[in-house]
């Protein structure tokens, strides 16, 4: 089957193969989404404006691998992201595995990375253009806190199951 690229600009492209359409990250970047525990055990959550779905959405700290300086590894980039969005630095990264966030959509992965030793640096936030709110939430709160969120008109990422259903949240806080 033929794949013809029908847009492309700096991070994403529109391919299409016959008739299915579907979009693809340039250069082969990809992301570290973070599961990040800190010392009190809670775990860090972000929430900020999401323009495609035009209203805030609440996340695990995530970003690009990659997309500053080439050849970052994962455990780099969570690091830089998580205290770029949180004001965490994390002495512990493990990586978890890959996972692919809309296979039918999109060729975008993610490998999901626990960040455990966290010192506080700063106050989190982002960058410039990102304006992120951080939330320190107990993992027995977690199904709570979400659940209000959704109430509130948040919308809720689709990794966040990860912590709802998975029992990763019980085996990295020991329960």
């Amino acid at each position: 089957m033929t794949t013809e690229t029908v847009w492309k600009g700096k991070y994403l492209s529109v391919k299409q193969a016959g008739t299915w359409e579907y979009a693809e990250r340039v250069g082969a970047i990809t992301a570290a989404v973070i599961v990040a525990i800190d010392g009190e055990g809670q775990l860090l959550l972000v929430e900020q404006h999401r323009v495609p779905l035009g209203r805030t959405c609440l996340e695990l700290p995530a970003g690009l691998v990659g997309d500053e300086r080439a050849g970052e590894s994962v455990a780099d980039a969570a690091r830089r992201e998580l205290e770029e969005e949180t004001g965490y630095r994390a002495a512990f990264v493990e990586e978890r595995g890959e996972f692919f966030s809309s296979p039918g959509m999109t060729s975008e992965s993610f490998t999901l990375v626990l960040a455990t030793g966290l010192t506080r640096t700063g106050s989190g936030g982002g960058d410039a253009q990102e304006n992120i709110t951080v939330h320190r939430v107990a993992p027995e709160a977690i199904a709570g806190f979400v659940a209000a969120k959704r109430r509130d008109g948040v919308a809720v990422d689709a990794k966040m199951l990860l912590l709802l259903g998975s029992g990763l949240l019980d085996e990295v806080v020991g329960r």
